[in-house]
């Protein structure tokens, strides 16, 4: 019997018979829960925007009042609101839910867009001796003049850095079974540079902003258990050679973990939001104390800020902690249809395929989390937090600490069949180039090749079983 002519339950059934792969024909006890007990139980806009489901009612106050300094906007120094004062003077957006709208997604720019908004343009240079600090605490060499990260808008009287488009040349990607699908590759234009012609060198990394959600219990899941997953020698042969970024800690001043970022360059929630307040918004914080200027851009260097007079950061240390508390408990959504025919057909497909060799199940967090409802908990967000190389197809050509241009962390799966309901849009990758499930999986390269072109093997039934599956989590 074919099993290109079975039905989703069957087609799951002869999937776990015919290879090595996991047996699923039920919902494993729990598998719902993604995020443990701080698993939310809502899947409509505002799926992404709830608290840990456990956080006691004290607590959720803490969260509503880091929720208002991620959602409302900041303004420019000197004002009478002066917990909000300091924004820029270069800058990208003036609040972090204009980026992460919803707490979900962003987007690349539309042809008919003022600024990009929701998606972002690292810079840097290649690696030169004479900068090794610089490489040690940033990961990279910065352009000289834009440093490492273009703002395209600045309060009056100082010129923003540039503005972004991006382009896309089309290609076509086919099945066994003949069926179609166009890809869009992205290239991005540069224009109306502010400061003068950058490096010759310069390498460019365009980033969407990452949904929000179970940033704290990916930060609770123990070193040991994401290291457990490394093999960067490929010691078993499978061709996935998962490897830890290992990333500056401004707190501790050491070489840590990095688990967080497109190239998991950030190693904790707090750092990311410390560097996001700095280049996103140009805000100052005890860990990042200077607004985020170059030698060569004097009018921002001399440009008013939002610092107290008793020398207190344009975000507090008081607002930081609140709105790391914040980003630590946004929940995680529940999973729908886990005992689904199609659904479980999808997960022998997604395990036949190899998937899971990177975007790992499940962890069990540790039990001295940074916030006790994140301890102990059984999650399963289908990423392993390790650096793969996905490939010439979806590289950006810069390096960051010990990632390749080539490099990419494992984006956690859950919350993704969501993307749509709470961002309005179904974008994915880095750059926000795959318009939809599929689109993502076919720019799968390098390591990922094995599984993509097992995935191109797929007819309609099981295409459509495993983008059940992938809509599910």
């Amino acid at each position: 019997m074919s099993l290109l002519r079975l039905s989703p339950l069957l087609l799951a059934t002869a999937l776990a018979a015919c290879d090595d792969a996991p047996r699923f024909t039920q919902a494993e006890p729990g598998e719902a829960l993604s995020g443990g007990k701080a698993t939310v139980l809502r899947a409509d806009r505002n799926a992404f925007s709830l608290p840990s489901a456990n956080l006691s009612p004290e607590r959720r106050l803490d969260f509503a009042v880091g929720n208002s300094f991620f959602r409302n906007p900041w303004v420019i120094a000197p004002a009478t609101t002066t917990a909000r004062d300091g924004l820029g003077p270069l800058f990208n957006t003036n609040a972090c839910q204009n980026c992460h709208v919803r707490d979900g997604r962003g987007h690349p720019p539309e042809l008919d867009d003022s600024n990009a908004v929701s998606m972002l343009v690292r810079l840097s240079i290649p690696d030169q001796p004479e900068y090794a600090k610089e490489i040690q605490r940033l990961g990279v060499v910065p352009e000289p003049v834009y440093g490492t990260q273009l703002q395209d808008m600045a309060i009056p009287g100082v010129a923003p850095e540039g503005k972004v488009r991006v382009a896309y040349q089309a290609e076509t990607v086919a099945f066994a079974d003949g069926h179609t699908v166009e890809l869009r590759r992205p290239s991005l234009q540069i224009s109306q540079l502010g400061y003068g012609p950058m490096h010759p060198d310069t390498r460019f990394s365009a980033r969407v902003a990452p949904p929000m959600i179970g940033l704290g219990l990916l930060e609770a899941i123990p070193e040991a258990a994401i290291l457990a997953n490394a093999d960067p020698d490929d010691r078993n042969g499978d061709g996935i050679r998962g490897r830890a970024n290992q990333v500056w800690d401004d707190a501790q001043g050491k070489t840590v973990l990095g688990r967080f970022g497109w190239k998991a360059g950030q190693p904790n929630v707090n750092q990311q939001n410390v560097h996001a307040f700095a280049g996103d918004m140009g805000l100052t914080t005890t860990l990042l104390p200077k607004d985020d200027c170059t030698p060569a851009q004097t009018d921002c260097l001399a440009a008013a800020n939002g610092d107290g007079a008793n020398g207190e950061k344009e975000v507090s240390d008081n607002i930081l902690r609140l709105v790391t508390f914040y980003t630590r408990n946004l929940g995680v959504p529940a999973r729908r249809d886990v005992n689904a025919p199609q659904v479980l057909a999808g997960k022998n497909l997604f395990f036949q395929a190899g998937c899971q060799a990177c975007h790992t199940p499940q962890f069990t967090t540790a039990a001295d989390a940074a916030e006790p409802e994140l301890a102990d908990q059984l999650i399963r967000p289908y990423s392993d937090l390790l650096l793969h190389d996905m490939g010439p197809g979806l590289a950006d050509q810069r390096s960051e600490f010990a990632a390749s241009g080539q490099d990419w962390r494992t984006p956690p799966l859950w919350g993704v069949g969501l993307t749509e309901a709470v961002s309005g849009h179904s974008q994915l990758l880095h750059d926000g180039r795959a318009r939809n499930l599929l689109e993502a999986v076919l720019w799968h390269g390098g390591e990922a090749q094995r599984a993509r072109d097992q995935v191109l093997t797929f007819n309609a039934e099981q295409r459509a079983a495993l983008l059940a599956f992938l809509n599910s989590l």
